[in-house]
């Protein structure tokens, strides 16, 4: 029960508690020895030429926050590994044995005791959650006779190929009239004006090629088309590393789970690489994928132009679209990010006996 006395209200107890103990031990020694008029005593009696009234002020003061401390200090080895369970249970760390070390505490503590018991029942019902959305998760969801991805696959093969057949080769037409231009300009000399407006245009049409190489990139096949995981996203980086100037260093483990969350994944890093190329302006990306018992772990670093977290940002809807996916899996995401010092992000995907493949 002492985990709902406010500390200022221990300070207050202690203090009153030891400083009315005092005054009661010295009445009662006035009273024994029949002295008169033993209140004044504490202030004519001194030590240090203070009265002794101030004496047991400082003494009850005293008293009073070394008690404070010392039920701090127990309060904390007890509520330190409540804590460290709920950080646990919000990184998915189901399996963890910390999980399941019972806290100690005192035998009349019941309150610690029933915080305790429920730590353990939200990690069942989290679990059970997390499964749920895992199966519902891996079950095609039917449009007209068609499953959504597989008219998503086919809208985003009709888009890539438009683009690409029209756009992307226009850009590039576009491209190669403005360097002719430059050239005539250099050979010319033409007004320093008008070079800056040539160079201003190359510019635009640069980032313009850019953005749709971005795109191309991100509207590839939804599916890994019958490759692994890991070939699927070693695929991706390569064609990254051969559109953008990027020095990239990855670490994929091979590792085999359900379709539907190797297919998540995989989107997953598709939204990711194509932020880098749109927005991070990064010299330098890695990417990690490992199975650490029994989750998932992706993350990717790069060394960009970072963005302000506590501002909504124009280009955050494909980690928008990172999150849902995550959240669809029961896993977490963890996003840091400063201005000028680049991106990271962490995702973790808890693993089911029971979803962890198709049979």
């Amino acid at each position: 029960m002492m985990g709902k006395i406010s500390r200022p209200m221990l300070v207050a107890y202690s203090f009153l508690s030891t400083f009315f103990v005092i005054i009661f031990t010295l009445f009662t020694y006035f009273f024994a020895s029949n002295t008169k008029n033993w209140w004044s005593k504490l202030f004519e009696v001194r030590i240090f030429q203070v009265p002794i009234l101030f004496h047991i002020f400082v003494i009850s003061l005293g008293i009073s926050f070394i008690t404070f401390f010392l039920i701090t200090v127990i309060q904390k080895a007890q509520y330190g590994k409540i804590e460290e369970k709920l950080r646990l249970l919000a990184n998915n760390d189901y399996e963890s044995k910390k999980l399941e070390q019972p806290v100690s505490y005192p035998s009349n503590d019941l309150y610690i005791q029933e915080v305790d018991k429920d730590i353990l029942k939200i990690k069942e019902k989290m679990m059970e959650m997390s499964k749920e959305l895992q199966i519902l998760n891996s079950r095609p969801q039917m449009m007209d006779g068609e499953t959504k991805e597989e008219i998503l696959e086919l809208e985003r093969h009709r888009l890539a190929r438009e683009l690409h057949d029209s756009v992307s080769q226009q850009l590039f037409a576009a491209m190669m009239l403005m360097s002719a231009l430059n050239e005539q300009a250099q050979k010319l000399e033409a007004l320093e004006a008008y070079k800056k407006q040539l160079a201003m245009v190359a510019d635009i049409i640069n980032a313009s090629q850019s953005e749709m190489r971005a795109l191309l990139l991100h509207l590839r096949p939804i599916s890994l088309e019958g490759k692994s995981l890991k070939q699927g996203i070693e695929q991706l980086l390569m064609e990254l590393k051969s559109k953008i100037q990027i020095k990239l260093k990855w670490d994929v483990e091979d590792i085999t789970l359900n379709s539907s969350i190797e297919d998540h994944l995989f989107r997953i890093v598709q939204e990711l690489l194509s932020n880098t190329l749109r927005h991070a302006k990064a010299d330098e990306l890695e990417v990690y994928l490992h199975q650490v018992d029994q989750s998932v772990l992706l993350r990717a670093v790069d060394d960009g132009v970072g963005f302000d977290m506590g501002q909504s940002k124009t280009g955050s809807y494909g980690l928008t679209n990172i999150r849902e996916r995550v959240t669809g899996m029961g896993g977490t995401v963890k996003i840091i990010s400063f201005k000028g010092k680049g991106t990271s992000v962490e995702i973790k995907i808890p693993l089911f006996k029971e979803v962890k493949s198709d049979d």
